[in-house]
């Protein structure tokens, strides 16, 4: 190999992790960070040791796909106890904090009786002690909210949990991320590097251009041992050349699940990036990075959930995105952590965060912020954020996983807006209950009835059809449904023909196309190009 002009397979993965867990936003803010590795991964770690086999047969069942069972060997259960003890001794303090957490929402409860709270900071828990402020809503319900900035420069911020495994993939399965860590294996290199490290940026760049073999390895720390294994990432074949958009029209591109990628000839923009490799053989035709620009001008990211923030995908665009566009919150919720806080805190330098109705403007292009209802469990959660994006008169929709549970707000919505020209609506109408995600951060148990009724659910056909009854769109794209298979890790979504779903989704399909318009259930990958607007008025 000529080490002086090498380029990064394709095909190789860039696997953040936490604490050998794969690392998804509720494990970067240090407060659901600290709530994560005492509710979930300790917890799940507890019950691999103490019945392995268990865990071993529920992750054969697909019914039990996505839950909180090990895919793991029960052979190897000495590394899981080893894994727990390193983390029971490296993540003291966040422990503490975890504890620290529920001993103030019992405070709370029990002493909080709508008088002043004033006195009631002195029994605040030593480890929160001057990153919480203590408040009543109106109806006299005591709570507190993070000074979540500081807790970035707390020693509950801990960096040394943050890890970067490097591997080839040559196929689509894993097992699912939420609950089952990463170990050694002869395959993976394991480097001990933060999420900002530069030579994240540095290595994901040659995948294009070429680099020095041995500067990227000394850049990147990497071991004299693994150093045979980390020149197995690399090859001396030039990647097939990036064609840019130079077309007249507005093209768009759908990699999977929520990634829409829209051009121009003049700007790019990319939504919700999720995005899989090239260089093996797929059961699926698709876009990969190779069919990215050289340089992104916006992502948009619509919402706070490990499906439509992954990292995997962001670490390695990180050199060639421009702005990062987020919801924006400054509640300092422990359920809702601010987003461009922990964009900046991970290596993001140009993070812009958007209100409700908030509208960016550049060229001949628009980007506004919608609100979005639905899908967070009737959580008081503001990091969402639907977007319309006009370019030359053309308006595409994107509503995410919104489920209108409440009509008017998108005809209030409608009579700012106007009509669109394309949806896009995300109909996984089914979703896990609250505590699937956001168990973890919940100090008080619910009732298996009220945590059935509080669900992750999109849009079923009835609301999609009001939806398109507001904005009256020529096209529909149902989209976001988990359904390729690269998205299984992280969804753990297996749907049949007979999946409600499923049947939902065809039904409004079937309803648009009755009315004349265009609609599809998108799967793997699609492109269609659009004529701006305002070029045919010109004409």
């Amino acid at each position: 190999m000529n080490r002086n002009q090498v380029y990064l397979k394709p095909n190789v993965v860039l696997e953040p992790l936490y604490d050998r867990w794969y690392a998804w936003s509720h494990l970067i803010s240090p407060a659901t960070a600290a709530m994560n590795v005492v509710g979930r991964h300790l917890n799940i770690i507890d019950s691999f040791i103490a019945a392995p086999d268990i865990h071993e047969d529920a992750v054969k069942n697909p019914k039990m796909k996505g839950g909180p069972f090990m895919d793991i060997p029960v052979k190897r259960v000495e590394e899981i106890k080893e894994l727990q003890r390193q983390t029971l001794e490296g993540q003291q303090q966040v422990i503490s904090f975890a504890k620290a957490v529920k001993e103030l929402d019992k405070l709370l409860s029990t002493e909080a009786q709508g008088f002043g709270l004033e006195t009631l900071y002195e029994k605040v828990p030593a480890a929160l002690k001057g990153y919480v402020e203590l408040h009543y809503d109106r109806n006299n319900h005591a709570d507190f909210r993070f000074f979540e900035s500081l807790l970035y420069k707390s020693p509950y911020y801990n960096r040394r949990s943050q890890s970067i495994a490097l591997w080839l993939t040559n196929n689509d399965h894993r097992p699912f991320c939420l609950s089952t860590p990463r170990l050694d294996e002869p395959n993976i290199l394991h480097l001990p590097i933060t999420f900002d490290h530069a030579g994240i940026d540095i290595l994901s760049a040659m995948k294009r251009k070429a680099g020095n073999l041995d500067e990227i390895s000394e850049i990147l720390g990497v071991p004299a041992a693994q150093q045979a294994l980390f020149d197995t990432f690399f090859t001396n074949e030039a990647p097939p050349v990036y064609k840019k958009y130079t077309g007249d029209k507005i093209r768009m591109r759908y990699f999977g699940h929520a990634c829409i990628l829209v051009e121009t000839r003049d700007v790019s923009i990319l939504v919700d990036p999720l995005v899989s490799y090239y260089g093996y053989d797929s059961e699926l035709e698709h876009f990969s990075d190779a069919d990215l620009p050289d340089v992104i001008d916006y992502v948009l990211i619509t919402h706070n959930h490990q499906d439509h923030i992954l990292f995997e995908t962001l670490l390695p665009l990180r050199h060639k995105i421009k702005n990062l566009i987020v919801p924006r919150t400054s509640s300092g919720k422990l359920e809702d952590p601010d987003l461009e806080l922990m964009f900046r805190n991970i290596g993001f330098k140009q993070v812009t965060a958007v209100n409700e109705m908030e509208t960016i403007e550049f060229a001949d292009t628009t980007i506004t912020g919608l609100p979005f209802i639905g899908e967070h469990s009737d959580l008081n959660i503001q990091t969402k954020s639907c977007f319309l994006v006009e370019i030359s008169g053309f308006r595409l929709l994107f509503l995410a996983d919104s489920r209108i549970v409440e009509a008017q707000l998108y005809k209030h919505i409608f009579d700012q807006i106007g009509k669109v020209d394309v949806m896009f609506l995300g109909m996984e109408c089914d979703g896990a209950p609250l505590t699937w995600l956001y168990g973890p951060l919940i100090t008080k148990k619910l009732s298996r009835e009220q945590d059935g009724s509080r669900r992750l659910a999109g849009s079923d056909c009835q609301k999609g059809v009001a939806l398109v009854d507001i904005f009256d769109p020529q096209e529909l794209y149902v989209y976001a449904m988990g359904m390729e298979p690269w998205l299984e890790f992280i969804s753990s979504i297996k749907y049949t023909d007979e999946s409600n779903p499923i049947i939902q989704s065809n039904q409004l399909i079937k309803q648009c196309n009755e009315r004349g318009i265009v609609a599809e259930r998108l799967y793997g990958e699609k492109e269609l190009l659009y004529e701006r607007k305002e070029a045919l008025i010109a004409e």
